[in-house]
């Protein structure tokens, strides 16, 4: 397979939403990018079984607070009675 394009989207998230349906989904997405730290940094932690090592939870830590400040930010809007758009792409592109 010859790869031509060096960047791609993927259009993840594009709609108009209440804000329980935002609030669901950007928990949901948020806590899947956590899920995959947790699993690389076990993943790190066998490979390193036996020995004194600290691993970085900086990433975790800051989804967790980006999770936070959305909820916040949806529970006013809730208050107010309105609806949000979502839009979310992601760019995939090619490190040579």
């Amino acid at each position: 397979m010859t790869i031509t394009d060096k960047k791609t989207e993927v259009n993840l998230v594009d709609g108009k939403f209440t804000v329980a349906e935002a609030r669901d989904i950007i928990s949901a997405l948020i806590d899947q990018k956590i899920n995959f730290h947790k699993v690389q940094r076990l993943s790190i932690w066998e490979g390193n079984e036996g020995e004194q090592a600290d691993f970085p939870n900086g990433r975790i830590v800051e989804l967790a607070s980006d999770k936070q400040k959305a909820k916040k930010f949806l529970a006013a809007l809730k208050q107010q009675g309105l609806n949000v758009r979502i839009t979310g792409t992601l760019e995939i592109t090619v490190e040579e």
